[in-house]
């Protein structure tokens, strides 16, 4: 192992155990929606950034933030909530991306470069970087954090991994606001109907890709 290489493990080792002391202190709240809301309310006009700053970290570190995205319904309805979940988890999983470029992908690339899988997918990446990310991100039951540093190890731009995350993860995430926003306010009496027109509308987002495999297909 090189000198320059035990250099960027160091440093980026300081920085996610910095990252992670700074989210285990309130970890627990990820699990814990009514006190995770009452401490977003309790910021004020400070709510919005925070809230897109927790989404960025939790991204990053691999937690998964989908209650953060319900939450962001419920705290600042379909369309900012939809915004800053949107900001936050692209941004979390753009750092992530970067996280595994760096400290990784040259060590990789020196291990797996004679095979041929690994080879034909990073040339996938070099010539079809956008759709292939777009691809996985519309598709159901990605493993949304694991696909940030897996993409980080190719030769993937950062900048096609960027968009193709925007894009790819808009209308789950419009989906899942939907739902915090519905939840909310079934609970507070004001009906079912919303709350069932947003899981029609989450369920129809898993089965499209599916559609669009076997028609491509057939």
């Amino acid at each position: 192992m090189s000198t320059v290489f035990r250099k960027k493990v160091f440093w980026v080792l300081v920085s996610l155990g910095l990252i992670l002391a700074l989210c285990l202190r309130n970890l627990s709240l990820l699990f814990d929606p009514e006190a995770l809301l009452a401490a977003f309310t309790g910021l004020g006009p400070w709510a919005a950034p925070a809230f897109v700053a927790a989404h960025v970290l939790a991204t990053m570190v691999g937690v998964p933030a989908t209650l953060l995205v319900l939450l962001g319904g419920a705290k600042f309805g379909l369309w900012w909530g939809s915004l800053w979940s949107l900001i936050g988890a692209t941004v979390g999983a753009t750092a992530a991306f970067w996280v595994a470029r760096y400290l990784l992908q040259d060590w990789f690339r020196q291990r797996f470069a004679e095979r041929k899988i690994y080879r034909n997918i990073d040339k996938l990446m070099d010539t079809h970087s956008f759709n292939c990310v777009l691809a996985v991100r519309f598709a159901p039951l990605s493993p949304f954090c694991l696909v940030n540093f897996l993409f980080g190890l190719t030769s993937a731009p950062v900048s096609a991994f960027f968009w193709g995350t925007l894009i790819g993860i808009a209308p789950g995430t419009v989906a899942y606001t939907w739902i915090g926003l519905a939840g909310l306010e079934a609970i507070q009496g004001k009906g079912l109907w919303p709350l069932t027109l947003a899981m029609s509308f989450l369920g129809v987002l898993s089965i499209v890709p599916i559609l669009l495999r076997r028609r491509r297909l057939s």
